[in-house]
């Protein structure tokens, strides 16, 4: 269903130029409302878990292999994540939706278009889609919500031009951890069962706070610290107000923002950003200095990075053979890629055995919206090409299906932002959504401090025997 952010932009009357202005949200805003809607979740949810625990906490679950402590502890279940499932014939879920209802069933700002991630923030938070009352007010409340400190703005341009684009977006997240009313409450005193109250604001917050910190970063770098673009009358939502301010402005670049933000989101909590984020938080750290921990675990190469490497490969055959590629050259390219000790990048996945639904989304957005761009259509003949042959290279693949990564990159080339060190960037403003809705649901179910036991290779090998 198609909602009106216009009526949503415009009800609080037109904004003042300033585009920095701090605005204490309004009670009425639906975001309140949600909060009341959580109010009454939890305790039923707290029940569901406390009766688990009490019949069923000495249950045995599976069993521990030697390969799975030396591996990354891979496969093993050792985490409840409410937010997010990751099904092997699926794909993610979003709060047991599959992401081909979400682009079907979810609110969206053009009729038959990208999900509005405003509303997806909405059901990962509450297991349900907004009204259009509902939505036009988170739009509007994020919007007051992403007030950043002028010494925070300086401090991000103070940072050096040749520093990366995590780093410093990290970095001006954690500046802003002086807001926190989570650290407040708990200074002056809280009990334990209002700790999730105390942490509401700072969640939505933080997501609010994201691409307003991620696009000053992006200036600071590329553009020599340029400021933001002032909005006279601010009818943009969260999605194209991000691309607005990275300076992209076409209608078809809102839609990819609003998409790629909704694809990214969550992919429940073992994947290392997820998993920082509620390892950090549940030492009872806020929700900035947990975010700030998520980031810095997105920048690792084996993470955050992949969609880079995709896209270099892409460019690898582009650069090698031309825009008038065909499908033998693409062979070609795959065998000399194994044959340099490589593996194509963006194909296969941990625990998916299927093509990525996010990549198939990303790829008809693609070929919808501008069908003739040679580099996408490079990504899809890949398509027809990979899956078949992955296995007659390497037999034992166990999926030879592209991943999300195998497309994002080149939708955003299409548009010109090519600076792909900052690529990891969107990928958090994007995390921000899932990982903060979870760090919510962790504090409101009295989620312990993680605290798993470890073990010497000796002490290892004397369990093995």
């Amino acid at each position: 269903k198609m909602f009106s952010i216009r009526r949503a932009a415009t009800k609080m009357g037109a904004r003042p130029a300033n585009n920095n202005l701090q605005i204490i949200p309004s009670r009425t805003f639906a975001i309140h409302k949600l909060k009341g809607k959580l109010a009454e979740m939890i305790p039923v949810v707290q029940g569901r878990l406390n009766t688990l625990k009490k019949e069923h906490g000495d249950k045995v679950l599976e069993t521990v292999k030697v390969n799975q402590v030396i591996g990354g502890m891979r496969g093993m279940t050792g985490l409840v994540y409410e937010t997010s499932k990751l099904s092997a014939t699926e794909g993610i879920r979003y709060r047991g939706h599959s992401l081909d209802e979400i682009m079907k069933m979810a609110p969206s700002f053009v009729e038959g278009g990208s999900p509005a991630p405003e509303g997806i923030l909405w059901l990962l938070l509450s297991g349900e889609y907004p009204n259009e009352q509902e939505l036009d007010d988170v739009v509007i409340d994020l919007k007051e919500r992403s007030y950043i400190p002028e010494e925070t703005i300086e401090l991000i341009r103070s940072f050096p031009k040749n520093m990366h684009p995590m780093t410093q977006f990290s970095m001006g997240m954690l500046a802003c951890q002086s807001m926190s009313t989570f650290a407040q409450h708990y200074r002056a005193g809280i009990a334990k069962n209002k700790y999730w109250e105390a942490m509401f604001d700072d969640c939505i917050n933080v997501v609010a706070k994201s691409s307003k910190v991620a696009a000053l970063v992006f200036n600071n770098i590329y553009h020599d610290g340029k400021h933001l673009p002032e909005f006279l009358d601010d009818k943009l939502d969260f999605g194209a107000k991000y691309a607005h301010m990275l300076g992209y402005d076409s209608e078809d670049m809102y839609e990819l923002m609003r998409l790629y933000l909704v694809l990214h989101m969550d992919h429940e909590g073992g994947n290392v950003s997820a998993h920082a984020n509620r390892l950090v938080g549940s030492a009872l750290s806020d929700p900035y200095l947990s975010f700030s921990a998520s980031l810095n675990g997105l920048a690792g190469p084996l993470h955050g990075l992949a969609n880079q490497e995709c896209l270099r490969w892409y460019l690898e055959i582009l650069d090698k053979y031309g825009k008038h590629w065909n499908k033998d050259d693409i062979v070609e390219h795959v065998h000399h890629t194994f044959d340099s000790g490589r593996v194509v990048p963006g194909y296969g996945h941990a625990v998916l055995r299927k093509t990525d639904p996010r990549f198939t989304h990303q790829l008809e957005f693609g070929l919808t919206h501008f069908p003739t761009d040679n580099l996408i259509q490079l990504v899809n003949a890949c398509y027809e090409v990979i899956p078949e042959l992955l296995p007659k290279i390497k037999p034992s693949i166990a999926n030879p299906y592209p991943n999300v990564d195998a497309c994002s990159g080149a939708l955003l080339m299409h548009f010109g932002l090519n600076q792909f060190d900052y690529y990891t960037v969107l990928f958090g403003v994007s995390r921000a959504f899932g990982v903060m809705s979870s760090l919510l649901w962790d504090r409101a179910l009295g989620l312990p401090i993680e605290r798993p036991g470890s073990v010497t290779v000796e002490g290892l090998l004397e369990k093995a025997k």
